[in-house]
């Protein structure tokens, strides 16, 4: 009874240190508008022929539900500027994956994400580019 008891309070504390301690996205924007973006985003000061090809891909394909720049839009779409899409969380694969194959809702409550047609690799290659510089201008590595 007594370890049972103990084990129950270890892993209360544990979750409400993770709770805690999760760090929390680029900065939140407070508009609740269904659409408006979810986190302020910076851009870096250049991007690399890759990541400019991205940036394009990516605002025609990804940019209605993922927001402006990966910001996220209230009821519509997760910011990929967040750690939970840091590379060691979510893999460059995980990325291509999403296109190929969709998502079912895990991380976020927006629904499930449909497949992403009519973009060739070296488009989602691109995508992938432009995120990760963005991520990384925000802080996530």
């Amino acid at each position: 009874m007594r370890v049972t008891l103990a084990l129950i309070i270890t892993a209360v504390v544990a979750l409400g240190a993770a709770w805690l301690l999760w760090p929390a996205p680029s900065e939140s924007v407070t508009d609740t508008t269904p659409g408006a973006p979810i986190v302020a985003v910076s851009l870096p000061s250049s991007f690399t022929d890759q990541e400019q090809m991205g940036q394009t891909a990516f605002a025609a394909n990804c940019a209605a539900c993922h927001g402006e720049n990966g910001s996220g839009r209230t009821e519509m779409g997760p910011p990929l500027i967040h750690k939970i899409y840091e590379p060691s969380h979510h893999a460059d694969i995980s990325f291509e994956r999403a296109v190929e194959y969709g998502v079912q809702s895990h991380h976020w409550t927006f629904g499930n994400m449909a497949t992403v047609d009519g973009l060739t690799k070296a488009d989602i290659g691109g995508i992938i580019a432009y995120v990760r510089a963005v991520q990384r201008a925000n802080g996530i590595n």
